[in-house]
């Protein structure tokens, strides 16, 4: 249990936030399937990042790790070997969807395993098109929860239309579509994040975006690259929403990753009215990269839904933690895909938040927040559930609250941000 500064009285200060977690993912699978030596700078040492570089070690892949430095040896398309042991992806949903479709196209045998929360998430939207390009995929109900055993191979392309906006779906097809003879081809009901696509043509391969369209052709060649990852949005989000909802902050959040498939974030503090700026913006290594500084603001109330969601989908608890110290009532819709992460996130921040006096409810598909709304606790105990996300809400939450709080399951925040406690404790000691 672990004890949370309350009624902060200001955050100053500049801090770079741990790299992108899904883009130190993605560098790692694409370095370790291209030809030659992949040097990744800022890569995110949390642990479900650290899952993806044991996952690739064990199918022969040599991977050196040096903090936030990793080298790759690839071994190319067709050269991972099968591994004797079984593969573990940890608590990280990314690493096993997309591991799937890079497994769908190997000729051998393979089985993934997880934590708890992992064996909860639904897989069936990654092995059901797979399973159509013909790997063999068994698990839990019919392959939809691990563990999973996947033997791979022969795969043919497909023409899949996804039901949902799915990075992890839409990359896990395009990532299997790179072994196979032919085009394959992904279509979602609305953009997700790009990142797969942008490194992809990184690392030499060529993929073709026409509006919600992604196609690939497969046996392409991929070339070792160096990756510099840009500063993780969806981590930077907690402290834009503390700058701006803690009394008397300035915070500059330094080298953040400007992905537009990702900056829901921003649109949504623009809308509320926050006092935000966007310097030094440039392109970095095909991914835009920039300086944000966040201030107190005076915030109102807005609405969060349609194709907004799958470009700020991680950063919603957060968000909802904004709307409680915003005047009006904040409506988030269209989001039932939170039932489905590391929590059910619609409960869980509503369960959480109600504790400490948020006017919250939930819905079907997202929740109702009324503010502004004072946040008040009496030695209250708060749960991160075991969700990485959670836990850092609820940190933040305790900045603006009225008495003494701890947070049970501190330890989840590691997932995504090992140094997220001392980036807090610096920017209150300012």
């Amino acid at each position: 249990m672990q004890p949370l500064q309350t009624n902060v009285p200001s955050l100053r200060g500049a801090i770079h936030v741990p790299g992108d977690k899904s883009i130190s993912h993605r560098a790692v699978m694409l370095g370790a399937i291209a030809e030659g030596t992949t040097t990744i700078a800022n890569f995110l040492p949390g642990e479900d990042c650290l899952s993806t570089i044991d996952c690739f070690r064990k199918m022969g892949v040599a991977i050196t790790q040096n903090g936030t430095d990793v080298v790759v040896e690839g071994k190319g398309i067709d050269g991972l070997q099968e591994p004797n042991d079984i593969l573990n992806v940890g608590n990280s949903g990314t690493t096993t969807r997309l591991l799937l479709g890079i497994l769908a196209a190997c000729p051998f045998h393979a089985c993934l395993i997880g934590d708890a929360s992992i064996a909860k998430r639904p897989m069936a939207r990654v092995t059901k098109p797979l399973t159509m390009m013909g790997a063999h995929i068994d698990g839990r109900e019919g392959g939809n929860y691990t563990p999973l055993a996947i033997r791979g191979g022969n795969l043919r392309p497909i023409q899949y239309e996804s039901p949902v906006a799915s990075a992890q779906v839409k990359s896990a097809i395009l990532l299997a579509g790179l072994f196979t003879e032919g085009t394959t081809t992904v279509k979602e009901p609305s953009k997700s994040r790009d990142h797969t696509e942008r490194m992809v043509r990184l690392f030499g391969g060529e993929v073709v975006v026409d509006g919600l369209t992604v196609s690939i052709s497969g046996k392409q060649t991929l070339k070792a690259a160096d990756v510099y990852v840009p500063g993780d949005i969806s981590s930077a989000a907690f402290f834009l929403v503390a700058g701006a909802i803690v009394p008397n902050s300035e915070i500059v959040l330094k080298n953040v990753g400007l992905n537009p498939t990702r900056t829901g974030i921003i649109d949504v503090l623009e809308q509320m009215g926050a006092e935000l700026s966007i310097e030094n913006v440039r392109n970095e290594e095909t991914e835009p990269i920039g300086d944000l500084t966040i201030r107190t603001s005076n915030l109102k109330a807005t609405e969060i839904g349609g194709a907004l969601i799958p470009r700020l989908i991680d950063e919603i608890p957060i968000i909802a933690l904004l709307a409680t110290q915003a005047d009006g009532t904040t409506v988030i819709k269209d989001a039932a895909e939170l039932k489905v992460k590391e929590t059910n996130r619609i409960d869980t921040v509503v369960t959480e938040l109600k504790k400490f006096g948020a006017d919250i409810e939930a819905t079907d598909d997202g929740m109702i927040i009324r503010g502004k709304t004072p946040l008040t606790a009496d030695n209250l105990a708060v749960d991160s559930h075991g969700d990485h996300r959670i836990g850092m809400m609820l940190a933040i939450a305790a900045c603006v609250t009225n008495g003494s709080m701890s947070l049970q399951g501190a330890e989840a925040i590691a997932v995504s941000y090992p140094t997220f406690f001392n980036h807090l404790q610096a920017l209150i000691g300012q």
